[in-house]
């Protein structure tokens, strides 16, 4: 079941950078008896996955040299980035839009969907961190995302980026400082908050004390191979100089 659940890809050998990706699909997988009841066009929007993370994932990937391991299954099946007694985990209204295959989901069918997608994905994120700690280095989490430029009935977001964090900012506060010297507009916990308790984040890296970041990229500039690659190609030295720099 795995390969369903999350694809994987192998870092170099000495490579301690993990790149994460839990919104990288908007897949709904057969064990959503009947499907999420919402047509294509619905699960082609930013509720069903993280437009252009996975391509900005797979490219990091490649430049660093990194270990990543990236979702293959939508955020509106079960969002990975949530506890498991978050009341999010399964969103039945999201941005404007009613999600039927939720609305009456039942803890027999949250249950499932925990036991085949969610827990064995973070089980992998837990045996990668654990193969670069018995590999004598200490593991530093990076995490990709991305956000709607505009949510409805709100107004226009304005960062190209965000650089969300809770209480380790080891990677956070000089990532911000360095992408707003390269003239970005980058929001500090903006559009959404990193003191999310249970997240991905919070399980992983705060929880183990090792040292992790988020970072959303604003999905108009990554929604083309173009851009994926661009900012991929962006965003790689400011990474690898931010994590070298910090001494972690």
């Amino acid at each position: 079941m795995s390969e369903a659940v999350y694809e994987h890809v192998a870092g170099q050998p000495g490579e301690r950078v993990l790149l994460l990706c839990d919104h990288a699909s908007n897949a709904v997988p057969d064990l959503v008896a009947g499907g999420l009841g919402l047509p294509e066009a619905e699960m082609r929007r930013h509720i069903a996955y993280d437009i252009g993370a996975r391509g900005v994932t797979l490219g990091l990937a490649r430049r660093l040299g990194a270990e990543a391991l990236l979702t293959r299954f939508s955020r509106l099946v079960i969002d990975p980035n949530r506890g498991e007694d978050d009341p999010t985990l399964v969103m039945r209204l999201y941005d404007g839009t009613v999600v039927p295959g939720n609305r009456h989901a039942t803890p027999a069918e949250v249950e499932a969907r925990l036991a085949r997608l969610h827990r064995p994905y973070h089980q992998a994120v837990e045996a990668a961190l654990e193969r670069i700690l018995a590999g004598g280095r200490t593991p530093a989490i990076v995490s990709m995302h991305s956000f709607t430029p505009r949510l409805k009935g709100r107004p226009p977001r304005p960062w190209q980026v965000g650089v969300l964090w809770h209480r380790d900012g080891r990677l956070a506060r000089p990532l911000i400082a360095r992408l707003r010297d390269e003239g970005l507009t980058v929001g500090d916990n903006e559009p959404y908050s990193g003191e999310l308790e249970g997240d991905t984040l919070s399980r992983h890296g705060t929880a183990r004390a090792l040292p992790h970041v988020l970072i959303e990229i604003r999905q108009d500039l990554i929604g083309s191979p173009e851009g994926e690659a661009a900012w991929a190609a962006r965003l790689a030295p400011v990474i690898r100089d931010v994590i070298a720099e910090a001494g972690v």
